[in-house]
């Protein structure tokens, strides 16, 4: 089952991850659009591994900057106070453990919190980007991904493609549900609206234990 609007209720939710202050690293492609759902209230710092903190939301379309761009090469705008660095003191600030958080996409994630998100063998990559230090660099590494692709799950039992990282995964958010990896294995910790567990499992190859709060996820 696939609901309408993936993308944006998986954006939605994974803002709501985000707290006052943190330095958040957000991936590119669906992590990309969270930036455009943090609550006002709510003031974080965007950070990009080619040398910026201060993002803001994405620009309205044809009024983005060529000359300002994330680490996906995708047009952004910056709030007041924002900064630009070289590459050496951005990774030396993933590296250092100064990321609160990191919204990651992920081709597979594993019930193990194993993950799969940088190629898939013998298709052309442009690079491996920052995603290997993210994730073990970041305090709490989220992957915002859509659910399955094309039919297929992308929650395994066992990652099968090359790992970018190995058990660095702490919850997943997909446009069905919202999963915590823990030592006992996955938690289904809340589903979407209109979802059931049973929808869940039709679709996800990896087991997952159902908490026993499971509750309506909050979009």
């Amino acid at each position: 089952m696939k609901l309408p609007d993936a993308k944006e209720i998986i954006a939605k939710r994974a803002a709501k991850e985000l707290k006052d202050g943190y330095v958040v690293n957000l991936g590119i492609g669906i992590p990309t659009l969270v930036a455009n759902y943090i609550p006002e209230e709510v003031e974080v710092f965007l950070q990009s591994e080619n040398g910026i903190i201060g993002m803001g939301p994405a620009p309205e379309p044809e009024k983005g900057d060529p000359n300002l761009v994330n680490a996906g090469g995708q047009m952004i705008t910056v709030k007041p106070g924002a900064a630009f660095f070289d590459s050496s003191l951005s990774f030396s600030i993933i590296r250092g453990g100064h990321v609160d958080v990191t919204v990651l996409g992920a081709l597979e994630v594993d019930q193990e919190g194993n993950l799969a998100n940088w190629i898939i063998p013998g298709k052309l990559v442009p690079g491996m980007g920052g995603a290997m230090d993210l994730v073990v660099g970041a305090r709490k590494v989220i992957v915002a991904m859509e659910h399955t692709a094309k039919g297929k799950p992308k929650i395994l039992k066992r990652c099968t493609l090359p790992l970018t990282g190995i058990r660095v995964v702490d919850m997943i958010i997909t446009e069905m549900g919202v999963f915590e990896v823990t030592d006992k294995g996955l938690v289904l910790k809340e589903i979407a609206p209109g979802t059931s567990v049973e929808d869940i499992k039709k679709v996800t190859e990896a087991d997952f234990i159902i908490d026993k709060n499971l509750r309506i996820m909050n979009i």
